[in-house]
């Protein structure tokens, strides 16, 4: 069952202000947040609006998250590290 998601305002500011869409996806550490150019949306991603950007939510994620809060924003160290999360 997909959950009702709510993004926090930091996260809504920070999506505007970057001019991006982001999605969130699984990664080693749990739900990450990421550029669609890191990690591509899927035809099955929840789809939340940002002001003029898109927010996906992977539905594996989806099932387990009930907001998407900044402490899912990693360093790029630490996603180069997650096999999850780097290109193929």
């Amino acid at each position: 069952m997909i959950n009702k998601i709510s993004v926090d305002d930091d996260v809504r500011d920070y999506i505007a202000i970057s001019g991006k869409d982001y999605r969130v996806c699984t990664s080693c550490y749990g739900p990450a947040l990421v550029p669609i150019e890191i990690k591509p949306p899927k035809n099955t991603d929840l789809v939340i609006k940002i002001g003029n950007n898109t927010l996906y939510v992977s539905r594996v994620q989806a099932m387990y998250i009930s907001r998407v809060s900044m402490d899912m924003l990693y360093e790029p160290e630490y996603l180069n590290a997650c096999p999850a999360i780097k290109e193929k």
